[in-house]
């Protein structure tokens, strides 16, 4: 069982991919993490940078971890587009990336600092499956670039027009991409 420290992490990122930092304050994550009140000046000295950038920290984790465990280039688009699109939907298209969020309201140096390393940090898998998929590794650095922006803008249309069809399209034309870089056969969708 995750402690009140831990649940207030996790629970910070959850209500930033839905509100964004500016809307998520320390009372909202206590109610949200069931956390006692005294717990955030216990846990989190720093006060909210210090409980914004942990959470930002948290959700890189999360990303890449799962980013890692892709066999293939074609694997982890689709995985990293499908967690996108499931979070969408059960949100009713509320949640977005919390690194995003956070990266957009980009008033607070410390924590656009670590979202700023979240999104270094998962340039660095991407580009190293590419790489072991056998693409050079200034291609695979600039389609890294590439792959990030347009799915990380694919949700922010998502979430706004309340309709898949951003996200939908932008993993079908990525896909092609890939198949095209890599010379590869896969089904198409």
């Amino acid at each position: 069982m995750a402690s009140p420290r831990e649940r207030m992490i996790i629970s910070t990122a959850l209500l930033i991919r839905e509100r964004g930092a500016h809307s998520t304050a320390i009372s909202d994550v206590l109610e949200h993490s069931g956390a006692p009140r005294g717990s955030a000046y216990h846990h989190f000295p720093g006060g909210r940078t210090q409980l914004l950038g942990e959470a930002v920290d948290f959700a890189a984790e999360h990303v890449a971890t799962q980013m890692a465990g892709a066999t293939t280039g074609f694997e982890l688009l689709d995985g990293v587009v499908g967690r996108f699109r499931d979070a969408l939907l059960e949100s009713d298209f509320r949640a977005g990336c919390p690194v995003a969020a956070v990266a957009v309201e980009a008033d607070n140096g410390p924590v656009l600092d670590r979202a700023g390393a979240a999104f270094t940090r998962w340039h660095d898998l991407i580009a190293e499956r590419l790489v072991a998929d056998g693409l050079a590794e200034a291609r695979a650095r600039e389609l890294t670039l590439f792959l990030t922006s347009a799915i990380e803008g694919a949700v922010v249309v998502a979430r706004a027009t309340r309709d898949l069809a951003p996200l939908d399209s932008t993993h079908r034309q990525l896909a092609a991409l890939l198949h095209a870089e890599m010379g590869s056969t896969r089904d198409d969708r």
